[in-house]
């Protein structure tokens, strides 16, 4: 008990310090917006309690946070109502809950004045093997690379079965989702597309039969060449265009609603292996803006892919900084040294990966309510 509290203590004093170093070394003081990543994999999950969305609520108008993104799509499974992906979490929860769970959320987030954001997990299915979209189309729809596939395990990458952004299929049924929530829930502030991606490239991927004929029948080539200049476009294209039908479907619905996509960090990764061009989504209004995911426990790491974003020459406004706190348990100075940083990069949004870890490591949370006390 003692060690605990000691260690919350330090943790506390080392924020202090950071904060008065930054004042002395003559920093200007950017004005900060805070976002929350609220996932499904916390437990006990938030959506599945009045109490869990009333306390997320409470600790959010504690902390000053602006924005809650709300995970309420992924691995192909839906936290709202849907026809399309699997709706059987949204009805568990209903049960629990007594009535909607994310317009509970939604309703008790406005009267605090926080904005809700719908957080999509679009291109992954998880590990989910069970998934509506795969039973429907089969393997055909997941992103594959040259390797033979023998089974259904064949195709996981990092744990994961990814679908193929360059299948119209995989397009029209994520889409039809998207246009599922939006019209259930209009008063949402915003809604963000993750895993709009390749998975990483090693090995390469997007070799699906219907990939690789679009792409040869657009460019009149018979033959593949992987690293080549015309496929690697062809692949970023894909990505692109999947994440602007996304955003259109979005907009056609909800005409105010802030639309925004997650990218990888650095953008070297983001450009070459996940075949995102996330600062052309920032400039030519595809999105409102994109939250880079500077996950990383080394500050100093983490200071050079705020470097990294702000060589891009993007509006900064348009981009939120995101903290990976999950990985900062043990070293609370790494997680005050990052709030610090983000707060002098811009005028963009300082998220949070994620609630849960908040929750579970107090160290943290303490020093989070202290560096919004001290900025405010």
């Amino acid at each position: 008990m003692i060690k605990t509290v000691m260690k919350r203590y330090v943790s506390i004093c080392i924020l202090a310090l950071l904060i008065i170093l930054a004042r002395d070394a003559g920093c200007e003081e950017a004005k900060v917006r805070l976002g929350l990543f609220v996932t499904v994999l916390q437990e006990p999950a938030v959506l599945s309690s009045r109490a869990g969305i009333s306390a997320l609520i409470d600790y959010a108008k504690k902390a000053r946070v602006n924005v809650l993104f709300v995970q309420v799509y992924r691995a192909n499974q839906a936290w709202f109502p849907s026809i399309v992906a699997d709706a059987a979490p949204y009805n568990a929860c209903l049960k629990e809950v007594r009535g909607d769970p994310l317009g509970q959320l939604i309703n008790e987030a406005h009267a605090a004045g926080i904005e809700v954001h719908a957080w999509m997990n679009m291109l992954s299915l998880g590990a989910n093997k069970d998934a509506v979209i795969l039973k429907k189309y089969g393997t055909d729809i997941l992103t594959k690379n040259r390797y033979e596939k023998s089974s259904l395990e064949d195709y996981k990458i990092d744990g994961q079965y990814f679908l193929e952004p360059g299948d119209p299929r995989v397009r029209r049924e994520l889409t039809d989702i998207v246009g599922e929530i939006l019209s259930s829930y209009p008063s949402l502030d915003g809604i963000q597309y993750d895993y709009i991606r390749y998975p990483d490239k090693d090995p390469a991927y997007g070799y699906t039969d219907v990939n690789m004929h679009r792409f040869k029948e657009a460019s009149g080539l018979s033959h593949i060449e992987e690293g080549s200049l015309v496929w690697d476009d062809w692949k970023r294209g894909q990505v692109t265009e999947f994440l602007g039908e996304l955003a259109e479907k979005a907009r056609s619905i909800s005409p105010d609603i802030q639309v925004s996509a997650t990218g990888c960090a650095p953008y070297s990764r983001a450009y070459h292996e996940a075949f995102q061009d996330w600062p052309y989504w920032i400039e030519s209004g595809l999105v409102d803006f994109v939250t880079v995911m500077s996950y990383t426990p080394d500050s100093q790491e983490f200071e050079k892919y705020v470097l990294d974003i702000k060589n891009r020459g993007v509006d900064l406004k348009k981009v939120n900084i995101a903290i990976g706190a999950y990985e900062m348990a043990g070293t609370p100075a790494s997680f005050a040294s990052q709030l610090e940083l983000c707060k002098r990069a811009g005028e963009g949004i300082c998220t949070i990966f994620h609630y849960g870890s908040l929750v579970l490591y107090t160290s943290l949370s303490d020093l989070l309510l202290m560096w919004y006390n001290d900025i405010k």
